[in-house]
């Protein structure tokens, strides 16, 4: 069975097992975690109902990703500024797909 879940202004699609990257979340390695905005779900071809579907997912840890560089520069004004980021992520791994209980 598979599901689509949005977490953090982006969308998902998961299936038990999986690991995902996603934009920082609250808590522990270890801790779990539930997903209650949920899409779509199915299995194959079939979709189901996805009223009081939730998603559980457990913290394998906290990481930042790959550091971004942000350069600017005025041609001829000597104006040159170059800046780093390193964005919080959280890797989670998908428990189960079932209803709210």
């Amino acid at each position: 069975m598979f599901a689509v879940v949005r977490t953090g202004g982006k969308q998902y699609r998961v299936a038990a097992g999986d690991k995902i990257v996603v934009e920082k979340l609250g808590g522990e390695a270890g801790d779990s975690v539930t997903l209650d905005d949920v899409l779509l779900a199915g299995e194959g071809a079939d979709l189901k109902s996805v009223a009081g579907l939730t998603v559980a997912a457990e913290i394998v840890a906290q990481a930042k990703g790959e550091k971004v560089i942000v350069f600017k520069k005025r041609r001829r004004h000597n104006y040159r500024r170059k800046n780093g980021h390193r964005q919080n992520h959280t890797i989670l791994k998908i428990v189960s797909i079932g209803d709210a209980a």
